[in-house]
């Protein structure tokens, strides 16, 4: 249960588009989770929905922000948190994969110090996803950045703090990769962030996801997010990935005594040595702009 004399008051905001079959079940959810907390608001952002989901959400007490037309996952979020009447912050999708139940579990480890809690996604339903090897090439980009292990990098249900997180609002993108945008800046200013494994259900309704367009943008703010906060690392891949083929190049020379291959390893060699350069001169300047 979480401590009432902590957590005065918390804002659960629910990002909807045309989650009309789903929204109201929420709703009602998040309610009874929380039914121990003194103050709760729940905000429903309806993001240009063409059906009854805003209708939906009012009739089951919601406070209903609705946008003229689509825009975004992560715009709605931060439109929610923005207008939300209290500090405390917590995140989850309208389709009911989420075990909002596991709230509480969650708000009390904030209160321990932490700067987010995340719920980190288990079972059948979070594996066949059909992320697969994408997921595990995303989450080793994120785990070799941050420089530690990170258990789901784009779960929806979180909580922390809205004084903190309005300040990172120019770095999260305002799309499906805004939860992955947020992970990497608190990991990379340094934020206390932790890990509450929770069951992971079966939407209602139909996706929205869109696998491969919305893994490109997600590698995107992943690879921009890196850019920004610590360019070395990048660039050091992509030297660590000249010299690879430096080193092919040279046992392939070695072994067939072809010019060829070792002029291609000689170039390798000159490419990892001139792109770590780069990632040297990047964070140079990336440290002068922030200071």
């Amino acid at each position: 249960m979480v401590d009432a004399t902590i957590l005065s008051g918390v804002t659960v905001v629910i990002p909807a588009y045309n989650e009309e079959r789903a929204i109201a079940t929420m709703v009602e959810r998040v309610r009874a989770a929380l039914a121990h907390c003194p103050e709760l608001e729940i905000i429903v952002v309806d993001d240009g929905s063409t059906d009854r989901t805003a209708a939906n959400a009012e009739a089951a007490g919601a406070r209903v922000l609705t946008h003229p037309h689509n825009t975004g996952y992560g715009r709605s979020l931060k439109d929610g948190i923005a207008a939300a009447r209290h500090d405390t912050i917590a995140i989850t999708d309208a389709d009911g994969t989420y075990q909002v139940e596991r709230l509480p579990a969650l708000l009390a480890r904030l209160t321990e110090g932490f700067d987010m809690v995340v719920g980190a996604r288990t079972g059948a339903n979070y594996d066949q996803r059909g992320m697969g090897q994408l997921r595990r090439v995303l989450t080793f980009l994120v785990e070799f950045t941050a420089g530690r292990h990170v258990p789901d990098v784009n779960s929806g249900l979180r909580v922390f703090r809205r004084s903190t997180i309005v300040g990172y609002f120019g770095q999260l993108c305002d799309t499906f990769s805004f939860t992955t945008s947020l992970t990497l800046a608190y990991l990379m200013t340094g934020r206390f962030v932790d890990y509450t494994p929770i069951a992971y259900g079966t939407r209602i309704g139909d996706t929205k996801v869109r696998l491969f367009r919305d893994t490109l943008r997600t590698l995107q703010y992943i690879v921009q997010g890196i850019v920004y906060y610590n360019p070395v690392k990048m660039f050091l891949l992509l030297a660590a990935g000249c010299g690879s083929v430096a080193a092919v190049a040279a046992v392939i020379a070695a072994l067939s005594g072809s010019a060829i291959g070792w002029l291609l390893a000689g170039i390798g060699v000159l490419a990892a040595i001139l792109v770590f350069g780069l990632g040297l001169v990047a964070d140079l300047l990336r440290q002068r702009m922030t200071r």
